[in-house]
């Protein structure tokens, strides 16, 4: 029976004439094959809807126990596959947290500038595919132009443009070097030219506002009381940033201010991740001006550290030293326990929590993914919109189905 029929309404096998049983996806296009929802419908009046989740399981939660924490960074990469480095950030922050390691000031800065980095690329596409669903080509194509040059920044750092499996242990795989900085300074320089484009596009678009505008209403309770987080919490007034609230990595020392609306609506959703990416672009900014000197990876006596790859190719202790660090079961430097530790990811709050039984990998780790919080609310946003709101709504929410089928 639909949720929020009442037992008069409803025949005795919960079903009321003329109410229609429809799957959306996960063949649809705007549920990219990997999202199902089963709606009920009164005409064109959604009525109800139901989240089907589990068309892109791929077990990730389980993989941590037989990966260490080094090796895991390649499985947190795609879960949410749209912005690969803010998973490693936050991976890596709940590693260290547990660890009790404090991060050189350089890799901090590197850390925050490419976290913003994945906001913008993730807000990118998301805005992007959103008017795409819509019928909008045009600002998709925009949104592409700029996310080719972000993965040409990630390749030109890390030798990968995708999944970069960047972060390690108390540092970088690798350091940024001249030509790298040259290509952030040039991509933050010419975003503002971008975004202007794409605002004249879409935001006084008359389609796009009518069709966004007072759609998939979410209101400050319902989202505090949902779990919401990120921009979709902001965006109906929850004024929440663990960037601001709790500070992590070089946010303290950087100036941003934190965009929330009110509304709660599709259009509200876009306004919020639209603004969110001139702030990312202001932290790059800078963070690039206070980009300190210094190496890229914390002091450690033991061997919980990875070292660098110069010292592995060119001397016999850096050989020994990378043979130690990947050995199976290796004891690691702290008591066994549990802790939960959490970023502020493009989609919202991106949480890891560990249990650690002293060795170097984890004994269970569980994920607390903003997309899957996002997905639940989505029933309640819809009933009572029309079928064409479900694109609108959904596309709103940014879901990542690998962060749902974990």
């Amino acid at each position: 029976m639909p949720m929020h029929l009442t037992e008069d309404e409803v025949d005795e096998y919960g079903r009321r004439e003329g109410l229609w049983t429809l799957n959306f996806g996960p063949q649809h296009p705007a549920t990219h094959t990997t999202l199902r929802l089963l709606l009920t419908v009164d005409g064109e009046e959604v009525v109800d809807a139901e989240p089907d989740i589990g068309f892109l399981h791929s077990g990730f939660e389980k993989l941590a126990e037989v990966l260490d924490f080094n090796q895991y960074v390649t499985i947190v990469d795609r879960m949410n596959y749209v912005s690969p480095m803010a998973n490693e950030i936050a991976w890596h922050h709940a590693v260290e947290k547990l660890l009790d390691i404090e991060l050189t000031p350089r890799c901090k800065y590197l850390r925050t500038i490419f976290a913003e980095l994945m906001r913008i690329h993730d807000h990118l596409l998301c805005v992007g595919a959103c008017i795409l669903d819509l019928g909008g080509i045009s600002a998709f194509m925009y949104a592409n132009n700029e996310r080719e040059r972000i993965f040409e920044i990630c390749e030109r750092v890390t030798g990968q443009r995708f999944h970069t499996s960047y972060t390690r242990v108390g540092g970088l795989l690798f350091d940024v070097n001249d030509d790298a900085i040259a290509m952030l300074r040039e991509f933050v320089q010419g975003f503002d030219k971008t975004f202007a484009d794409m605002d004249k596009l879409i935001t006084r678009n008359r389609i796009f506002v009518e069709r966004t505008r007072g759609v998939g209403v979410l209101s400050k309770e319902a989202a505090i009381s949902g779990g919401a987080t990120g921009p979709v919490a902001r965006a109906s007034g929850v004024v929440r940033d663990l960037r601001r609230d709790e500070p992590y990595l070089a946010y303290a020392d950087l100036d941003f201010d934190i965009v929330c609306s009110r509304e709660g609506d599709c259009f509200s959703r876009y306004s919020v991740r639209m603004l969110e990416m001139l702030e990312s672009v202001k932290i790059i900014q800078q963070a690039l001006e206070k980009l300190p000197s210094g190496p890229i990876f914390a002091d450690g006596t033991g061997k919980e550290f990875m070292p660098e790859k110069r010292e592995v190719y060119q001397s016999i202790e850096g050989l020994i030293h990378h043979f130690e660090s990947i050995m199976p079961n290796r004891q690691m430097p702290c008591e066994p326990g549990s802790l939960y530790a959490a970023t502020e990811s493009p989609n919202g709050e991106l949480g890891f929590f560990l249990v650690s039984n002293g060795t170097f990998r984890p004994y269970r780790a569980r994920t607390r993914p903003p997309s899957l919080v996002h997905f639940a609310l989505f029933p309640q946003l819809i009933r009572g919109c029309m079928l064409s709101d479900v694109v609108a709504v959904l596309g709103s929410l940014n879901i990542i189905a690998a962060e749902l089928d974990r």
